[in-house]
């Protein structure tokens, strides 16, 4: 037990270290607040110690020229409690909104770098939970630790000086208080961590179901799946709440003792001050300005029992947020800068798995592709066709084998180079809640001028619908593109890719949300736009691909037939298997 406790606190020591890093580069704003704070537990000090002379001057011995002055040194101290307190919480604000600025941008800058594979294996809801419930929990903890290790710190040892100087006696009986106090909050800081990150846990866990019913409550309406989605909130917030409520057991449990603690050692005080009272070592002014101090520094010794909740808390939340920044990145190693390619492709014994070697998904595949050619890649679903073009792209990295663009492997490119080089039209149409504009001239499109993207829209057949919209392309399309058809979102990505005019081009099912009206007219912009361009055509509709110059045909990873779409015709395999099948239910 006592080297599992050794090893949290080393734990919590070096997470703390490396949040206090965010906090660092802000020193002026910081030695704002802590002259504050020392200005307030001085200011607070001086407020007791007035006490005594009000007592045993101006009320008791009513002595008028004390009567005088104490009230202008009462409103002196609250002017100036003010302007400290000011200082104080304005600096630590300013200071935890910017560390949640910091971390929220630094794990934001993170995904963006992260490979595809970490999304695959993460829930949406805990990602989305670290950048916003996280990120509050840690910067409380950054101001809320600061404040109660300066701040109250410096009132206790101020207190505790007033009450040295008017009774030395009856301080020792309260410093007998301290070793127990301390002893309980190390104990409690072990179960406040441990509940804290399980709070948080939970917390990712009901913004993961809220945000699939939002995202998904056609299905959800359709199926109806009310209770199913009920019950499935229930279980996580019951979750939620039972580690809230044990947290807030242990919270009030350690104040609770605390202040028994302290009763006992109130009870003391009083007994000790009432016998020295009857010896005329104790004057009731310096009693009452002893009591206030002793009262004084109850409520910041109470705060700094609790702090250890919520540092234990940012320090789960700063945990798990440092797990994301601490991710590998997508490896790019490349150092090959090319700014247009020719675009020959070539697979060369490619195998791929998704991290578990008993489920190969590509197996062993060898594939070219001349420049300004067009591969199609047919197959039944689950036969790794979307899986072969994402390689290209090194969104996934191969296992073993070599894929080839002009004879350079993709791996000595660099990953802008070789993106760049590239466009793509996927089955997933995915749109930002933006503006039509915003969506075809996306990133890096940005830098076309109007006429260009005009020209691309005209193409996709964007422009059809769009005149049709009061706002026009200034139209928002709401999230993940809403409040668009099918049809029209894909025609956006489509010309998003025309726009790119890239030298390689990947379309993965890329006219599969549209009419029977609308593939023919955007096939016939494809058409034009795969003149001159590599292109690897993903297709389910296999008269799509019928012009292709060579298809490959996969089937459990495998590829096992290639040729025109007449050579496999006749070959009567596995693709005109597909042909026929297709044929029969058209």
């Amino acid at each position: 037990m006592k080297a599992l406790t050794k090893t949290i606190d080393t734990q919590v020591r070096d997470i703390y270290g490396r949040l206090w890093h965010y906090v660092t580069p802000h020193k002026l704003i910081g030695f704002v607040a802590v002259v504050g704070m020392a200005a307030t537990a001085v200011i607070e000090a001086g407020l007791v110690a007035l006490l005594q002379p009000l007592t045993d001057e101006a009320l008791v011995a009513k002595n008028l020229e004390t009567a005088r002055w104490i009230p202008f040194a009462f409103m002196a101290i609250f002017i100036l409690r003010g302007i400290s307190g000011f200082a104080t919480e304005a600096s630590l604000g300013w200071i935890g909104r910017q560390v949640i600025s910091d971390l929220r941008r630094q794990v934001f800058a993170k995904f963006l770098t992260l490979p595809t594979q970490f999304f695959d294996k993460q829930a949406a809801g805990p990602l989305l939970s670290r950048m916003t419930y996280n990120v509050e929990m840690v910067a409380e903890s950054v101001t809320s630790v600061v404040t109660i290790a300066v701040r109250d710190t410096l009132t206790v040892i101020a207190a505790i000086c007033v009450m040295l100087y008017f009774s030395p006696t009856l301080t020792i009986f309260v410093a007998i208080l301290f070793p127990i106090v301390a002893a309980l909050v190390r104990l409690l800081g072990i179960a406040f961590r441990r509940y804290s990150g399980r709070i948080q846990d939970s917390v990712g866990e009901v913004t993961q179901v809220t945000d699939e019913v939002i995202r998904g409550n056609w299905v959800v309406k359709a199926f109806g799946g009310y209770e199913y989605e009920k019950d499935r909130l229930t279980d996580v917030d019951e979750r939620n709440r039972k580690q809230n409520l044990k947290l807030i057991r242990v919270r009030s449990f350690g104040v609770a003792v605390t202040q028994v603690v302290f009763g006992f050692g109130i009870a003391m005080v009083i007994y000790v001050a009432g016998r020295q009272s009857l010896n005329n070592a104790l004057t009731a002014g310096e009693f009452i300005a002893f009591f206030s101090a002793m009262m004084l520094m109850l409520q910041p010794v109470r705060r700094i029992t609790n702090v250890n909740a919520t540092l234990q808390r940012g320090v789960a939340g700063a945990d798990s947020l440092f797990a994301v920044i601490d991710e590998t990145d997508e490896e790019d190693n490349g150092d090959v800068e090319i700014e247009r390619v020719r675009g020959d492709v070539s697979f060369d014994k490619v195998c791929f798995s998704y991290g578990d070697e008993n489920a190969i998904v590509i197996d062993n595949i060898s594939v070219d592709v001349a420049a300004g050619k067009t591969l199609a890649i047919v197959g039944h679903s689950g036969s790794g066709k979307s899986t072969l073009a994402s390689l290209l792209p090194r969104f996934y990295d191969i296992d073993s084998g070599a894929i080839r663009i002009d004879d350079v492997s993709i791996s000595d490119f660099t990953l802008a180079s070789l993106r760049n080089n590239i466009s793509l039209v996927s089955q997933d149409v995915v749109l930002f809640n933006d503006t039509i504009r915003n969506n075809l001239a996306y990133g890096q499109l940005r830098n076309h001028s109007d006429e260009e993207l005009m020209q691309a829209a005209e193409a996709a057949h964007i422009v059809d619908f769009v005149n049709e919209l009061p706002d026009g392309f200034e139209t928002m399309v709401g999230d993940r593109g809403v409040l668009l058809s099918g049809g029209q979102r894909q025609r956006i990505a489509i010309g998003r890719a025309l726009l790119k005019n890239a030298p390689v081009l990947i379309l993965d099912e890329a006219t599969s949300a549209l009419d029977t009206r609308s593939e023919r007219r955007i096939q016939e912009a494809l058409n034009t736009l795969m003149l001159d361009r590599t292109t690897l055509v993903i297709a389910h509709r296999l008269s799509t691909v019928e012009k292709a110059d060579c298809i490959i045909v996969l089937d459990a990873g495998k590829l096992v037939e290639s040729g025109t779409h007449a050579e496999l015709i006749a070959q009567d395999g596995h693709y005109a298997a597909l042909y026929r099948m297709q044929f029969s239910d058209e």
